[in-house]
C-alpha cells in the first residue's frame, strides 16, 4: 500500500485538477462521438499518464462525472497503467535480451483495453456507473475545489487501497513457489496460473516486469499474461473499483477485463513470442 500511495496521490491530484479547472462539457468534446472511435482514442491516450493502476481509477471516475463516455473512460482506466512510458522502459530493462516482449506487452495491453471498452459500449449498463455520475458538490474558487476534491477522493480511495493491499499480502503468503514450478510446463494452464498469480500478488505496473523476468521456468507468453493482467485486474484494484464505482460494477467489470487480458496475451504471444 505504501508503494502504491504516491501513484494514488498523483491520480487523485489529476482528478481534482480536472474537477477544478475543466468545464463540464469540455472532455466529451475532445472525443469522437462514436464509441467505436472514442474507445481506441482513449486507449492510446492512456500512454500519456505516468503512474500505476491506483492512480487511473480516480481519473476515470472524474472523466465519467464530467460527461465523458463511460466506455472511453474505462478504456483509459485500463490502458494508462499498462502502456505508459515508465512501464515500457521498465519492461525493456527487465527483458534486455527479448525486445519483442516490450512490443508484445504494448500490443496485448492496448488490445485488451480496447476490447473491454468496445464491449462496455455495446453491453454496459449505465446505472452501474450512477455513483460516478453524481456530482460531489465541491463548489467555490478553483484552488478551493482542488483541495476539497483531492481530500475527498484520497480518503475514499485510500481506504479501499489499504483493504486490497492487505488482502494481496495475505494471499501472497498462501501461494508456495512449489505450486508454480508444478504448472510451469503445463501449456495453457501455465498462462492461467500466472494470470491468477498477477491477480493475487497485486504488484504495481512499474515493477511487475522484473517479477515476470524472474519467473524463468515459465514461457514468455505466460509471463506476458502476468504483465498484461496485473495492471488491469488485481485484488487491490478490484477493491478500489468497488469503492469508486460500486460493487455491482466491479463484479461485472473485473471478469470481463480478465478474460480480455488473458485472451489478448495468448493471441499476441502466439504471434510475436
Amino acid at each position: 500500500a505504501l508503494a502504491a500511495m504516491p501513484f494514488l496521490v498523483l491520480g487523485v491530484s489529476i482528478s481534482a485538477a480536472i474537477a477544478a479547472f475543466v468545464p463540464m462539457g469540455f472532455l466529451p468534446r475532445l472525443l469522437p462521438d462514436r464509441p467505436a472511435l472514442a474507445v481506441p482514442v482513449a486507449a492510446v491516450a492512456g500512454a500519456a499518464l505516468p503512474g500505476c493502476e491506483c492512480g487511473s481509477v480516480p481519473i476515470a471516475r472524474r472523466l465519467v462525472s464530467r460527461g465523458a463516455p463511460a466506455a472511453a473512460a474505462l478504456t483509459f482506466l485500463l490502458s494508462a497503467p499498462a502502456i505508459n512510458p515508465i512501464v515500457m522502459v521498465a519492461t525493456a530493462v527487465a527483458f534486455p535480451d527479448n525486445p519483442e516482449v516490450v512490443a508484445a506487452r504494448f500490443l496485448a495491453s492496448l488490445l485488451a483495453a480496447t476490447a473491454v471498452g468496445l464491449v462496455w459500449a455495446r453491453f454496459g449498463r449505465e446505472e452501474l456507473l450512477g455513483r460516478a455520475r453524481r456530482h460531489h458538490g465541491h463548489e467555490g474558487r478553483p484552488l478551493s475545489v482542488l483541495a476539497s476534491t483531492a481530500q475527498h477522493d484520497l480518503l475514499q480511495a485510500g481506504g479501499f487501497l489499504i483493504v486490497g493491499a492487505a488482502t494481496a499480502a495475505t494471499l501472497q503468503t498462501a501461494v508456495p513457489r512449489s505450486v508454480l514450478d508444478t504448472v510451469a510446463d503445463s501449456g495453457a494452464l501455465s498462462v492461467l496460473a500466472l494470470a491468477g498469480l498477477a491477480v493475487l500478488m497485486a504488484i504495481c505496473s512499474e515493477a511487475d516486469a522484473f517479477v515476470a523476468a524472474s519467473l524463468t521456468q515459465f514461457s514468455l507468453t505466460s509471463r506476458l499474461a502476468f504483465m498484461v493482467v496485473g495492471p488491469m485486474v488485481d485484488v487491490k484494484l478490484v477493491a478500489l473499483q468497488a469503492g469508486t464505482f460500486g460493487t455491482r460494477f466491479a463484479i461485472r467489470f473485473a471478469p470481463l477485463t480478465l478474460a480480455a487480458a488473458v485472451g489478448s496475451s495468448i493471441l499476441v504471444g502466439w504471434w510475436l513470442l
